[in-house]
């Protein structure tokens, strides 16, 4: 059995601000993320961590090497966990698109599938390299804790794979920042035993 720690990375200005921070943004831990990030090294720090997984952005970075402080890890990159290509709408704030991202990003046109973002991904995309890097690291880590430092379309098409929910629905979840979720895999089945707890 496979536990898996997912973690929302730490605040940044653009999460304050309600801007578009996607997968080509890079923006630091604000004053808030930092003290979110040490909480969540603080939390963590009991667990018998096998190793450290993060997405190559700063802001999961800088998160997971908090994390990592207290295990005596290195924090091991894993480009799949980075967050949605928003293309066209990075930076954006939430007034300017005039609904939230997660709203355009599961509205179909006459019943086609789910948009991309305008030179960006779509969450069908998010969630199958998301979900092929949960199996090849739980394939890895067979009886471990992992800790994956992650983003909030990222980690939710995960929690969609894992719940059998279609991601036409992911706007009925939210995440917050330096939030923790947790999944057990068995090689059979997926379940999710922890969401969103900050």
């Amino acid at each position: 059995m496979v536990k898996v720690i997912l973690v929302r990375h730490g605040e940044t200005d653009w999460n304050k601000s309600r801007r578009i921070q996607g997968g080509s943004s890079n923006p630091p831990l604000n004053e808030r993320g930092r003290g979110q990030a040490e909480g969540l090294a603080l939390r963590l720090r009991r667990e018998k961590l096998q190793a450290i997984y993060a997405s190559p952005l700063q802001r999961s970075l800088d998160t997971a090497k908090a994390i990592a402080y207290y295990h005596q890890l290195e924090v091991e990159i894993e480009p799949s966990l980075r967050e949605i290509e928003a293309g066209q709408l990075e930076g954006v704030s939430a007034s300017e698109l005039g609904k939230r991202l997660s709203e355009f990003l599961t509205t179909s046109i006459k019943g086609k599938a789910l948009p991309r973002a305008p030179g960006g991904e779509s969450l069908l995309e998010v969630q199958e390299r998301a979900w092929r890097a949960i199996q090849q690291l739980s394939r890895q880590h067979p009886d471990g804790v992992l800790a994956l430092v992650s983003h909030y379309f990222t980690i939710l098409t995960i929690i969609c794979s894992v719940l059998g929910l279609p991601l036409s629905q992911i706007g009925r979840l939210r995440l917050s920042t330096g939030s923790i979720s947790v999944i057990s895999l068995d090689g059979k089945s997926a379940r999710l035993e922890l969401f969103n707890e900050s």
